[in-house]
């Protein structure tokens, strides 16, 4: 049986590896703490790269600041910390609170530690992280990384509050340090963040003018300028809400930004549904306001009877069937108001399908049809074609255009650029690089029913990013979640389109302020804001299809559940005793007093837990326990893992879990009930499961 490490994804050895995978003459070893490792002969890598070297102090392009290097090591440096379950704190997927069985994780702690300990699990997995970080404005709350102090030391250190309650770590203009602090904080972040996305992977860093400068640096050396994708402009108040700036020194800010990288350009694909929406009651009125004519005013309210006249041809040969209209009925929009006693919203909203502008496009097609009915000697105030497109989103159907008069002006139709969603009709134009999301920050406090007054973002804002690119069951990180309005946003999204997109959200328990809205409804930190939006959100979508959990606006027929639920997990030190770490450092006499190499205060789930991040089994995998031989005994993931935790086991036990063939079978070192249980473990699992890797903690 072998020992397992017990520690997080150690950066330096895998770098070190894939070095060696592409100069193999390059590895060494070296004893470190008397145990043999591989190392970098730095001589023999010179060689392989002397074309490419840069010498000393000659001069190259590069970002730098103070203490970059410590930056670097922290995010490689390995932890030995954990994440303990918080089942009191959980929610099932059915909304069940105190359940465990949900696939998405709701994480408190320092994001630098969980993204260490996570790595193993979720390397390369994210489909999508959005992140929006403490912006450096002079008064945000920076994360102090202690590059000298221990592991422990900083897991003590980790809720960044004196004895007295006051916040240790405030980074001000007037401290030298100021962009420095901010650089040390988010660079081993976003490097280990990089290593989550999937090969078409895509990271949304919200950001404001502060430090947007200095990300886009520092963005472009860790995912490399190759894969930048763009900066978004996002629109988030109205001059006369926007503070900051006066009249004749600066403009007032009414704008952030969203930096977008892939994790590897040429394997992303094109992203999806990228629109912007505008409800066609605003377009209206702003066209109103500005004095600028509003095009589709008139509607085809019945297109009559065909009648076929002739035949043309396009391009490629493919007939071109002609017809003229007669009976038909044309009213405008205002027409149809005083006729219906309708509103003109109401009007738009019932007729948006025949609605429509006049245009003259530059086509092949249109003049060919023109020739043709001249060509035939046929008059008609209406006229429409029927043919079968061989390229475009029409393709390989029967398609029908109408052309007006003699100059054969062509219906645009408002429902080619429109879309109902909700009972609302929205004008649908590509999106570009500057989104406009005030209408969304009205009432943006309220959002999620939850107290979060600074910095919260739009439901909507998320779920158009969401839209953009993910999918099915792909995972979307958020190590900065505040109130979560990612998870709001991906349970949204998965009740409309029945995805099963599965959310990770981290977040540090900062306090709230005694003062604040928050702490007066009961909120102590912000992880309590955030996991009480996730409940709310989850009881609303409930509500919203009706009791039922299967629901989807897009596949009625969607029979997989929505998961409204989330597994709570807390970081903490490492379930083992320092002696499980450092052996050759612990005295003789101290080995007499340890019975165990286990702290006395941690559960058996809680080992449980250090073992999946171990082992990189999904922290969602469903978790059933079992008792066998009157001991008890975890079974993750279908048989995948089975370990069992509980002391004196006996042959038995121990025979029966062999015989489950699970891929790892763990069990504590001191767990076997004697002598000859430990000497007959190895053949026991050799006879009835010798596939099986067992590993002892």
């Amino acid at each position: 049986m072998e020992n397992l490490k017990m520690h997080s994804l150690d950066g330096v050895q895998r770098n070190i590896e894939l070095i060696g995978k592409l100069f193999p003459n390059a590895i060494t070893e070296v004893k470190r703490n008397g145990k043999v490792e591989h190392a970098i002969d730095f001589d023999v890598l010179r060689q392989e790269l002397s074309d490419s070297i840069v010498e000393g102090r000659e001069e190259r392009y590069q970002f730098t600041w103070p203490d970059k290097k410590k930056a670097m090591l922290a995010a490689n440096a390995p932890i030995t910390a954990t994440l303990r379950p918080v089942v009191t704190d959980s929610v099932g997927k059915d909304g069940t609170p105190g359940g465990f069985d949900s696939e998405n994780l709701y994480i408190e702690g320092d994001n630098l530690e969980v993204l260490k300990l996570l790595q193993e699990t979720y390397l390369g997995k994210v489909k999508m992280i959005y992140i929006d970080p403490p912006y450096n404005t002079g008064n945000d709350f920076v994360y102090e990384d202690d590059f000298a102090q221990s592991a422990a030391d900083y897991m003590d250190n980790s809720g960044q509050y004196d004895e007295e309650g006051n916040r240790m770590v405030t980074n001000t203009e007037s401290n030298g340090r100021f962009h420095t602090d901010w650089l040390n904080m988010i660079y081993p972040r976003l490097k280990l963040a990089k290593s989550y996305l999937t090969n078409d992977g895509v990271i949304f860093i919200s950001i404001d003018d502060g430090e947007v400068e200095n990300l886009k640096k520092l963005c472009d050396e860790i995912f490399g300028t190759d894969n930048y994708i763009n900066t978004i402009c996002l629109k988030l108040k109205n001059i006369a809400g926007a503070s900051g700036g006066g009249e004749d020194k600066r403009l007032k800010k009414n704008m952030e930004y969203i930096l977008v990288y892939a994790k590897n350009y040429r394997e992303l694909v094109p992203f999806k549904n990228v629109y912007q929406y505008t409800p066609i009651s605003k377009m209206v009125e702003e066209y109103r306001n500005a004095g600028i004519s509003w095009k589709y005013t008139t509607a085809l309210v019945n297109p009559g009877e065909k009648i076929y006249v002739g035949s043309t041809f396009d391009g490629d040969g493919l007939e071109i069937k002609i017809y003229k209209r007669i009976g038909f009925i044309i009213k405008s929009v205002g027409q149809i108001m005083k006729e219906e006693n309708l509103t003109e919203k109401e009007v738009y909203d019932r007729y948006a399908y025949c609605i429509y502008q006049t245009a003259m496009p530059q086509s092949s097609i249109r003049p060919r049809v023109m020739e043709k009915v001249r060509q035939i000697g046929i008059e008609s105030d209406l006229y429409s074609i029927e043919y079968v497109p061989k390229t475009g989103r029409n393709k390989g159907n029967t398609y029908e255009q109408f052309y007006k008069g003699e100059n054969f002006r062509l219906f645009a139709w408002l429902k080619d650029v429109a879309e109902e969603i909700n009972g609302i009709l929205y004008k649908k134009d590509l999106q570009g690089t500057l989104w406009d999301f005030v209408g969304e920050t009205k009432n943006l406090t309220k959002e999620g029913d939850v107290p979060f007054p600074n910095g919260k973002k739009p439901v909507r804002l998320l779920k158009q990013m969401l839209t953009m690119l993910t999918s099915g069951n792909d995972y979307v990180l958020d190590f900065f979640s505040g109130s979560a309005t990612t998870a709001h946003a991906v349970m949204q999204l998965n009740a409309e389109d029945g995805g099963h997109r599965k959310f990770i959200m981290v977040q540090l328990p900062e306090k709230t302020d005694e003062k604040s809205e928050a702490y007066k409804a009961g909120y102590k930190n912000i992880c309590e804001i955030g996991k009480e939006r996730i409940r709310r959100a989850g009881k609303q979508i409930l509500s919203a299809g009706g009791g039922q959990l299967s629901f989807s606006e897009t596949q009625p027929d969607q029979s997989t559940p929505i998961d409204i639920g989330f597994r709570c997990l807390r970081l903490d030190s490492s379930n083992m005793e320092n002696v499980y770490y450092t052996p050759e450092e612990t005295r003789q006499q101290d080995l007499f007093s340890l019975v165990d190499n286990v702290k006395p205060d941690r559960t058996p789930e809680d080992l449980l837990f250090q073992v999946m991040l171990d082992l990189g089994v999904l922290l969602s995998s469903p978790i059933e326990v079992k008792e066998i031989a009157g001991k008890k005994v975890f079974n993750v993931a279908d048989g995948f893992l089975l370990a069992c935790f509980d002391h004196d086991v006996t042959e038995e036990t121990v025979k029966a879990i062999a015989q489950m063939k699970p891929y790892y079978a763990v069990f504590r070192d001191s767990s076997m009930a004697n002598d000859s249980v430990a000497t007959n473990f190895d053949q026991i699992f050799e006879t009835y499961s010798p596939e099986t890797v067992r590993k002892v903690l």
